[in-house]
């Protein structure tokens, strides 16, 4: 079964991958994914300096899911400019995961970027887990300043990370600066901001940060990003692929995906409970699937999903 897929000119072996933030801070983690089955590396979300992220416990599982509000721990610019040259000995695409506190954060590590040679940049506009900064995927006009002023840098393609929308203007909106700037790939979505997981026994909240806030990831958010996927190809069609990302458990759960218009799936939730062995088994069922529905390919059904008359 052909599991292939091509971003932005970019060969993807598999249709499959880490979302940042997933198994993917250290350099033995991220030598991990190059040694697992998965599509491509993709690396956590960096800021200028390293950064321990928020305090502890920050990720729970949940029925249905998992709650988190990690802070963005990562190693840093530095670390990661020099460690993804040697990440390229997998012979699978390294996409590099931006992120900034503040505007002047993307711009310097869009320069560190763009010399260190990842396939692809994907710059983080959608984090919900850092006190006192917004997210600013939900901002139109400071996207379409922040994204003109990268575009001005890199010379490799770059896309963003979304987070959820939940209306349709959104979707028009968000879309028309996107095709605007030029963007390769879009990424939706990140985990669902804000929301709060409530232990009835202790009666208090479960994670430490920000009171209990936090980004929930999992089976119970696939609807939400089955819909973004959808509306965007809805909108674009394939002149802007998109990686789909959110509720993958099985095999199914990418097969719709790629039937909502995806060209490309990232796990998170469940890479962290079980290990990047789970690559094996989705590629495996999604293989199943595909060949019980009579589909030569996993791009083959891309878009293909139906509407009632």
């Amino acid at each position: 079964m052909d599991l292939s897929s091509v971003i932005a000119g970019v060969e993807f072996p598999i249709g499959l991958m880490n979302a940042s933030g997933a198994l993917c801070v250290t350099q033995a983690e991220l030598e991990a994914l190059g040694e697992s089955e998965a599509g491509a590396i993709v690396t956590k979300s960096m800021t200028p300096l390293a950064r321990e992220g928020n305090p502890l416990p920050r990720y729970v599982a949940i029925e249905g899911g998992s709650i988190n509000s990690m802070g963005l721990p990562n190693l840093g610019y530095p670390a990661y400019v020099k460690l993804i040259p040697e990440l390229k000995r997998f012979k699978k695409p390294v996409i590099a995961s931006l992120a900034g506190l503040h505007p002047d954060d993307f711009i310097e590590g869009a320069k560190a970027l763009n010399a260190s040679g990842p396939d692809l940049v994907e710059v983080n506009l959608s984090c919900p887990n850092i006190a006192g900064k917004p997210q600013i995927g939900y901002d139109v006009d400071e996207t379409a300043q922040l994204l003109s002023a990268i575009r001005n840098i890199f010379s490799i393609p770059f896309g963003v990370k979304l987070p959820p929308y939940f209306d349709p203007i959104h979707h028009q909106q968000i879309a028309g600066v996107l095709q605007r700037i030029g963007v390769a790939f879009v990424t939706v979505i990140n985990s669902v901001g804000n929301t709060l997981v409530v232990d009835p026994e202790l009666e208090r909240v479960v994670i430490k940060p920000k009171g209990g806030f936090g980004g929930l990831g999992g089976r119970i958010i696939k609807p939400v990003a089955l819909a973004n996927v959808r509306a965007f190809w809805k909108i674009w069609g394939d002149r802007i692929p998109i990686i789909g990302t959110g509720g993958v458990e099985n095999g199914t759960d990418i097969f719709e995906h790629v039937l909502c218009g995806a060209s490309a799936v990232q796990i998170g939730t469940v890479l962290v409970e079980d290990g990047v062995g789970v690559f094996t088994r989705l590629a495996r069922e999604v293989t199943e699937c595909l060949e019980r529905k009579g589909y030569p390919s996993l791009m083959a059904c891309r878009g293909k999903l139906q509407e009632m008359e």
